[in-house]
């Protein structure tokens, strides 16, 4: 399973000191049927803690998932700032996910290159 992460979900991180590790156990939740919400085609919400505290006041985090290949960390939000995405934003990741979940070898090999993702570093 390789683990990546958008240049916009990597500003989000940044902001709210989301670490890679914490991504990574968020997929290997994820992996296990830990799914906080499954809004179909390939994305997932799911809910990731704040350091040193639950989940409940945490972030959410939108990954484009397919199965034992790659999970994508698209867009996160604090729970404090909003409550969900809208339908226009479901649209539109459904829209990346049809692309990115489809994406070749070859294509990850360029996006990584252009820095349109990033890898998750993890164990």
């Amino acid at each position: 399973m390789r683990i990546f992460k958008t240049r916009v979900f990597v500003r989000f991180a940044r902001k709210v000191k989301l670490n890679d590790k914490a991504l990574s156990r968020a997929v290997s939740e994820v992996e296990r049927g830990l799914i906080n919400a499954d809004l179909g085609g390939g994305i997932i919400k799911q809910r990731i803690a704040r350091s040193g505290e639950g989940k409940s006041g945490g972030f959410r985090t939108i990954i484009l998932f397919k199965a034992r290949t790659r999970a994508v960390f698209v867009y996160g939000f604090e729970k404090s700032a909003r409550d969900n995405i809208d339908d226009d934003e479901l649209k539109e990741f459904r829209r990346l996910a049809d692309k990115v979940l489809s994406y070749s070898d070859a294509d990850i090999k360029t996006a990584l290159a252009a820095g349109a993702l990033i890898e998750v570093q993890h164990g």
